[in-house]
């Protein structure tokens, strides 16, 4: 059975989260569990975890249906030491945060060389700096999501996702999420049912299936292979909607959340519903 949803505001406190997913038709969602844009937060009080836990029960969200995301400022593969420790010090926060909230995974983007170091040395700062969070901390899996590429990011191939799980030392607690658009974006074509289903086998030969914990759904404003991060409405965009419709066939997505970060929330209620017919 697929899970689907979007990534919701959580502006009123974190206990909105889950009532802004169930008031679009959702039966998974997103979210930030600090703000995105600032490196710490203040400590959740007992009042918002229990808050939280009770709107997600009522609402039928369970852990299995949620993928937070972590602040955009963290970069795992920052070559300066002291912004690394930055980095690796707010991913610690944020899986900490997680585990409060009972919650089993976050999601975050690898990180950037910043064109001072290459590729392969990038990717195993990131994996070092994934290897120390783990060891700070129990209970919730590390989501590696697939960059577009763009700028000086790693992650854009599948074999670096599949690099980084490699130098994971504990495989328990890693995972990947796969962006539909920063797949494109980074040369993956996904426009017609072949086409997906040829990316999926890339993924599953390079991957494997069996590691996927979540996926974003979304098309793109960018052409294909372009290295461009930009989000479009599901159909509207240069990927289009027979992705989508083959995707919500795949039985190998049931039981993870597939979430839209398409670019007009108004739009999120009628686009749940389209995927959620598609995938009958």
């Amino acid at each position: 059975m697929k899970t689907i949803g979007a990534h919701v505001s959580t502006s009123g406190g974190l206990h909105q989260a889950p009532l802004n997913a169930a008031a679009i038709g959702a039966t998974a969602f997103a979210l930030f569990t600090k703000n995105q844009r600032q490196w710490t937060a203040p400590p959740l009080t007992a009042a918002e975890i229990d808050l939280f836990r009770k709107n997600c029960a009522e609402n039928g969200f369970g852990p299995a249906q949620i993928l937070p995301h972590d602040s955009y400022l963290i970069n795992l593969g920052n070559p300066d030491p002291a912004k690394r420790a930055v980095s690796l010090d707010s991913i610690v926060h944020e899986l900490r945060r997680c585990e409060a909230l009972g919650l089993d995974r976050l999601n975050f983007h690898p990180g950037s060389h910043l064109r001072e170091i290459s590729e392969e040395e990038c990717l195993g700062l990131v994996a070092d700096g994934m290897n120390r969070a783990l060891e700070k901390t129990k209970g919730v899996t590390l989501v590696i999501e697939n960059t577009a590429g763009q700028g000086s990011n790693v992650g854009y191939r599948f074999e670096h996702l599949a690099r980084l799980i490699e130098l994971t030392e504990d495989k328990s607690r890693v995972g990947v999420c796969v962006d539909t658009a920063h797949a494109f974006g980074s040369g993956y074509d996904l426009r017609t049912a072949e086409d997906v289903r040829a990316t999926l086998a890339e993924f599953d030969r390079v991957v494997g299936l069996e590691w996927l914990r979540g996926m974003h759904l979304n098309d793109s404003k960018a052409a294909l292979g372009s290295r461009v991060d930009r989000h479009h409405s599901i159909g509207a965009g240069l990927i289009g909607e027979e992705c989508f419709r083959t995707l919500m066939k795949d039985p190998r997505l049931d039981g993870i959340p597939l979430v839209l970060e398409t670019i007009d929330p108004d739009l999120w209620p009628r686009e749940i519903a389209d995927l959620r017919k598609w995938a009958g």
